[in-house]
C-alpha cells in the first residue's frame, strides 16, 4: 500500500492525506519458518562438532563449534529484527521499529568481518608453524557442516536479494558452507601430497571469498543507518519524474530514506500554480512512485505563490 500525505497549512500550501494502491507490498517477509529450521539444524551441528572434539581430542573442532553457535546468535538476531520489525508504531516510535531490520543487517555483517579476520589470524599463524590437519573425522564433520550449512543457506536464498538483514542470514550460512568446504578439500589435498601449508592458504581464500561478498552488505546497511536512499533507487530519476507531472514547476526538499530494509519513504515539496484536484493528483503520484520505484510511503508538501519556502536551498536540510 502505497501512502501520500498532505496538509493544509495555509493559503500558499496544501497537506491533504490520501491512499493509493501501489504496484506490490512492502511489507517484510517473516521466514519464521526458515529461522526455525536454521537455528535447530546449527544448535545441532554444534553439538555434533562439540561431542566429536571431545572424541577426536580436536581444539579446531571444538574452536569451530564456538564459531558456529556464533551463527545461531547471528540467525536469531536477524529473526528478531523481522519480528520487532511488525511492531505497532508508538508515541516515540512513530515508524514503530522498522528500522531493527537495517540494524541487524549492520550487525551480521560485522560479526562476519570479525569472522573472516579471525581466520585470516589463524591461517598466518599457521604458515609460521604448520601443524597436521586432524584425521578423518574432522573431514566427515565438516562434510556433514557443508549439508547443514548449505541447506541453511538455500532457506534464505529467494530473500536476500530484496532485504539485507535476510541477505545477512543468507551470507552467514553459505560462508560456513564454504569454510566446512574448504576444511574437506584442504584435508584431501594434505592427505594426497603432504603439504601441510595448504590449510591456510584454502583459508586465506575463503576469507578473501567472505569479505568481498560481505562488503557490499556491510556498506548497504551503513549507508542505510545514514538515511540514505537505497541502492536500487535513482535519486535523480525521482526528481526528474517529479518535476515532469502535469502543473509542476519545481521540486526542492527531496528526500529519500530507508525506513527499514524493505520500505522506503520520500518527502518532497512541488511548486504548482494551477488549480487542480489535489486528492487525485496526490493518490496518482504515490501509485506512481510505488509501482516505479518501489516508494510505499511518500509525503508531499504542495506550495502555490511567490513567497519563497524556507527549505527551498539545496543545501538546506
Amino acid at each position: 500500500m502505497a501512502h501520500a500525505h498532505s496538509h493544509e497549512r495555509d493559503h500558499h500550501h496544501g497537506h491533504g492525506h490520501s491512499h493509493a494502491p501501489g504496484g506490490h507490498t512492502h511489507a517484510p517477509a517473516s521466514f519464521g519458518k526458515a529461522f526455525a529450521i536454521g537455528i535447530l539444524l546449527n544448535i545441532v551441528f554444534v553439538a555434533i562438532e562439540a561431542v566429536y572434539g571431545v572424541l577426536s581430542h580436536s581444539l579446531a573442532l571444538l574452536a569451530d563449534a564456538g564459531h558456529n553457535l556464533s551463527d545461531v546468535l547471528s540467525l536469531a538476531i536477524a529473526w528478531a529484527a523481522v519480528v520487532l520489525a511488525k511492531k505497532v508504531p508508538t508515541r516515540r516510535f512513530t515508524y514503530g521499529l522498522t528500522g531493527s531490520s537495517i540494524l541487524a543487517a549492520l550487525i551480521n555483517g560485522i560479526l562476519l568481518m570479525i569472522a573472516a579476520g579471525a581466520i585470516a589470524w589463524e591461517a598466518v599463524q599457521r604458515f609460521g608453524d604448520p601443524r597436521p590437519v586432524a584425521g578423518n573425522t574432522v573431514m566427515i564433520v565438516a562434510a556433514i557442516g557443508i549439508v547443514i550449512n548449505t541447506a541453511t543457506a538455500l532457506l534464505f536464498m529467494r530473500g536476500r536479494k530484496g532485504d539485507i538483514n535476510i541477505r545477512g542470514a543468507f551470507l552467514h550460512m553459505a560462508a560456513d558452507a564454504a569454510v566446512s568446504a574448504g576444511v574437506v578439500i584442504a584435508g584431501l589435498a594434505i592427505k594426497l601430497t603432504g603439504w601441510n601449508w595448504l590449510d591456510p592458504v584454502v583459508s586465506l581464500a575463503i576469507v578473501g571469498i567472505v569479505i568481498w561478498s560481505t562488503w557490499g552488505l556491510l556498506r548497504e546497511a551503513t549507508a542505510m543507518s545514514l538515511n540514505a536512499a537505497p541502492a536500487g533507487i535513482d535519486t535523480r530519476a525521482v526528481d526528474r519524474h517529479l518535476a515532469d507531472l502535469d502543473g509542476v514547476e519545481a521540486v526542492h526538499d527531496l528526500h529519500i530514506w530507508a525506513m527499514s530494509t524493505t520500505e522506503t519513504a520520500l518527502t518532497a515539496h512541488l511548486v504548482m500554480s494551477a488549480e487542480h484536484d489535489r486528492d487525485a493528483f496526490l493518490k496518482a503520484v504515490a501509485g506512481d512512485l510505488d509501482s516505479r520505484f518501489g516508494i510505499g510511503h511518500t509525503t508531499i508538501q504542495i506550495e502555490r505563490g511567490a513567497a519563497r519556502c524556507a527549505l527551498e536551498p539545496a543545501d538546506v536540510i
